[in-house]
């Protein structure tokens, strides 16, 4: 809900953002709540019928993370074609290493099997339990 969200590192309102920032909306939400209505992806998911790709992690200080899991379980639940790649304590842009090769990896799977015709990875097929992470990378494209 834009009316109280913060980012978490600075601690700064998120409003600017939506008024006069990346949203650009122009008004608050109390002077026009309709474009605030209209600017959310959560009253249209019903349409999308791209698959999508989600990498939102718990330590993103510029966006709340739970925002990236209410995104994914509305998709799931409409039965969309969706993932959601979460690295643990990494901010909005993985910084480690390990973490950035994997995402480049999963993100090169996702457009080869959609855009090129290319088996499923085992990853997207299956799944990857959180008890799996740091264990499974389930690269493995299915035959």
């Amino acid at each position: 809900m834009p009316t109280g969200a913060f980012r978490w590192e600075t601690g700064l309102s998120r409003m600017f953002q939506y008024e006069k920032g990346q949203s650009r909306l122009g008004e608050n939400l109390w002077n026009d709540p309709v474009k605030y209505f209209e600017n959310s992806p959560l009253y249209s998911m019903y349409k999308l019928n791209t698959p999508v790709l989600i990498m939102h992690n718990d330590a993103d200080g510029h966006v709340p993370w739970y925002q990236g899991i209410e995104y994914y379980m509305a998709l799931r639940r409409l039965e969309k074609p969706c993932w959601l790649l979460n690295y643990n304590n990494e901010p909005h842009w993985p910084l480690k290493w390990p973490n950035r090769l994997d995402f480049n990896i999963r993100m090169e799977q996702f457009f080869d099997h959609y855009l090129m015709g290319k088996p499923m990875p085992l990853w997207m097929k299956e799944g990857i339990k959180p008890s799996e992470k740091t264990v499974l990378t389930k690269y493995e494209l299915e035959d």
